[in-house]
């Protein structure tokens, strides 16, 4: 299994949001960021701190996909 961002690029999309609003809103640095386009981990607690920032939920902001 891996893990998908593309819904939450799709939301801050929506929500007019920019990579460096959303870290300033979440607090995490610019790898997060980049280690999520790359489809990488990324810890719970970042993941609970977009939804926070966003005010989502985490079905909201990824999904699970088959490894290619």
């Amino acid at each position: 299994m891996a893990v998908s961002y593309k819904k939450l690029f799709h939301l801050m999309i929506e929500k007019n949001i920019s990579n460096t609003s959303l870290q300033e809103q979440a607090g995490f640095s610019a790898n997060i960021i980049t280690r999520m386009k790359r489809g990488q981990y990324i810890s719970l607690q970042s993941i609970e701190n977009i939804c926070h920032a966003l005010n989502c939920r985490v079905e909201d902001i990824l999904e699970f996909t088959e490894e290619q």
